[in-house]
């Protein structure tokens, strides 16, 4: 403990002896102390929330005093028997730069902070989006200057609880560079706040590409919900995170793997080795499961092997495989060398390791899948994996087990894109006791399939982050999803129209708002490039549900449908100086259908703040909508805002995506 210690100390005379040592053991006590530490959210460079009590809160050993000085305000504070802490401070107007000292063993001081307004800014990967993907260059050097706006991009994790901390993440200023890197519509949105409102601006960017919306919420909110509560409940009444799991695996580890599950021909012989004979291994082509390719009753494992060379120009000191997901364990050799091994078939296999152990061709690859039922073998689609997996391989059974028998073990088994709760309990739950002026949101596009369950999802979603927050009303932005594949000749169902309409039942919620990106969208581009216009309409929409500001912030809405023996009326809200950009005057997107429900294009020309509707194909209108598709293609009709008018249904009839919902997999654990 003290080998870098140097302590210069003379023999102590009897009288004082006493003192002497009580020195000693103060020294010996303060060295094991563990320093005070901060959530990583807190840092040089952050943003406070102005108007609101001050929350300063982190960590350090039971017991020990903990002091904060911000603004010429100090209190202390004794953590408690976990070693957690907290203080509260005065709020504080928009303003900065101010520095914050926390002392503790150690002392902390973070420098550069502002005082303005905070949004968490989350989703999928049109949140996630960065400004470099979008084509944007900020020209605007005096905006990077005034340094107002702020950026944090959360490390993204995963976990069965919630986590008191976030994995990283780091604070930035206003530089080209890390605007480049930032989320495009959380920075456009930002810029468009800090320009109107003239205060700091702080972002949180804490998204995830491909994530569905149950990955986003807490294990509490999805057992509200039948389809989530067997999958959910376990892992609650366990009670164990991560790292819970992982230290009881590892203590029974050596004798499990002993005893069942090293074992077997490939195990005995070898058959990671590149020299092992694979004359009589059978063709397979991966990825994919055994079951369909000649070993429909196996369970146990199956060895899989295959080669290849290294990238013309490789130069990296490491190379990356991606194996994705393998059902249910699996160890990897490159070369002989044992590259990574998992458990869990909804892990994701992504091995890296020394280019060293490569040659420039030839490399063999050999990959032991072991399933303990059900399915077995690469699960996941080729889009996932290395080019490597997409391929020939040859495979051959080894041990074979009785998987109602065998002892599955208890570890982590996620995938940060679809199972339940995990990016919340990682992401979302470590920032609950900062105090924000709301949320941006960007998702939907994983769960067009099951819309209509996303209609009470989302709702769920919004209650509970609120509820986490303990903050009701807090506001809470999203983006509707944008047009997308190509424009079809005729009307037809649409998933993605289901799932515009779904996100809207947030729309039922106070103090929410949406932007529209209708018309922003691209048909062979799920990732549009304007992200620019999709911030602008979310920070309208911010001025007027956050700020309070009389403005048009949405596009027309539909209200109401009257139906005539031969024309439809169609009623908006928001509708001040509805126009249309045909230069013939009429109106492209509207569709209506009779009793039959076939739907057939409407000519439509705008009366008023409405449009009226009609078609030689319908006789007997009993029905109305408007841009339902995937992608509508031309959009003509806005308001005075320059905002394109809404998608709708009059109808109620039932949907696609109707009793479509989530399917609980097998057991996490």
């Amino acid at each position: 403990m003290f080998e870098h210690m140097h302590i210069s100390i003379q023999r102590p005379s009897q009288l004082h002896k006493r003192s002497f040592a009580t020195a000693i053991l103060a020294l010996i006590s303060l060295s094991i102390w563990a320093d005070v530490e901060l959530p990583k959210v807190f840092g040089d460079r952050m943003v406070l929330q102005r108007n609101e009590p001050v929350r300063i809160w982190g960590w350090a050993d039971p017991g020990e005093n903990v002091q904060v000085r911000f603004l010429g305000e100090e209190k202390q504070v004794v953590t408690n028997q976990d070693g957690d802490w907290e203080v509260h401070l005065s709020k504080q107007p928009a303003g900065g730069p101010f520095v914050l000292t926390v002392q503790g063993v150690n002392k902390i001081e973070l420098s550069n902070i502002l005082i303005g307004d905070l949004w968490l800014c989350s989703g999928q990967s049109n949140m996630q989006w960065q400004v470099h993907q979008t084509g944007y260059q900020e020209s605007d050097n005096v905006f990077i200057q005034n340094n107002q706006l702020r950026l944090f991009t959360a490390h993204i994790d995963t976990d069965y609880l919630p986590r008191k901390d976030l994995q990283g993440g780091a604070w930035q200023d206003l530089s080209t560079e890390n605007i480049n890197s930032f989320s495009a519509v959380a920075y456009h949105f930002g810029k468009y706040l800090a320009d109107s409102l003239g205060v700091p601006i702080g972002l949180i960017s804490s998204n995830l590409g491909a994530t569905s919306i149950e990955a986003w919420m807490s294990n509490e909110a999805l057992m509200q919900f039948p389809q989530f509560y067997p999958e959910v409940k376990p892992i609650v009444d366990a009670g164990k995170d991560f790292q819970k799991l992982i230290d009881d695996f590892e203590r029974i580890r050596s004798s499990w793997e002993k005893q069942y599950y090293l074992h077997g021909p490939g195990i005995t012989n070898a058959w990671h080795l590149p020299n092992t004979d694979i004359s009589d291994w059978t063709p397979f082509r991966g990825p994919g499961c055994w079951e369909e390719n000649g070993l429909p009753d196996h369970d146990g494992a199956v060895w899989f092997r295959t080669s290849f060379d290294l990238p013309a120009g490789h130069a990296s000191d490491s190379f990356l495989i991606s194996l994705s997901q393998i059902d249910d364990y699996d160890k990897t050799w490159v070369n002989g060398h044992l590259i990574g091994e998992t458990f869990g078939r909804h892990n994701h296999r992504n091995y890296s390791f020394p280019t060293s152990i490569c040659q420039p061709t030839g490399n063999t690859l050999v990959v032991r899948a072991f399933d303990v039922g059900d399915r077995g073998g690469f699960t996941t689609t080729p889009f996932w994996t290395s080019k490597i997996v997409r391929g020939e391989w040859h495979m051959k059974p080894g041990l074979a087990i009785d998987a109602k028998t065998f002892p599955a073990i208890s570890h982590v088994n996620v995938t940060p894109f679809s199972s339940p709760a995990v990016l919340y309990n990682a992401n979302i739950a470590p920032l609950t006791k900062l105090p924000i002026t709301g949320f941006i949101w960007y998702q939907g596009e994983s769960n067009v399939t099951r819309s209509e369950e996303y209609g009470d999802l989302f709702p769920a979603l919004i209650e509970d982050w609120r509820q986490q927050w303990s903050l009701p009303d807090l506001p809470f932005l999203y983006v509707q999803l944008a047009n997308y594949y190509p424009e079809r000749d005729t009307p037809a169902d649409s998933w993605w129209a289901e799932m515009r309409e779904a996100q809207d039942q947030a729309l039922l919620l106070p103090n929410t708002a949406r932007a529209l990106a209708i018309d922003l969208g691209e048909a062979d581009d799920i990732h549009p490039k304007d992200k620019w216009s999709v911030g602008q309409r979310l920070g309208r929409s911010a001025l007027k549900a956050a700020y309070d500001q009389d403005i048009i912030a949405d596009g027309p809405t539909f209200d109401r449908a009257e139906f005539d023996r031969h024309e439809v009326q169609i009623f908006f809200d928001q509708a001040e100086g509805l126009y249309t950009k045909n230069k013939y005057g009429y109106v492209s997107g509207f569709q209506i259908a009779g009793e039959d429900q076939v739907f057939k294009w409407a000519k439509a020309e705008i009366n008023g703040q409405g449009v009226i509707l009609r078609s030689k194909d319908v006789g007997a209108p009993v029905a109305a909508r408007y841009l339902w598709s995937d992608n509508p293609g031309q959009i003509d009709l806005y308001n005075l805002a320059g905002l394109p008018a809404a998608p709708f249904r009059s109808d109620a009839w039932p949907l696609t995506t109707a009793g479509e919902k989530y399917v609980p997999s097998k057991s996490r654990f």
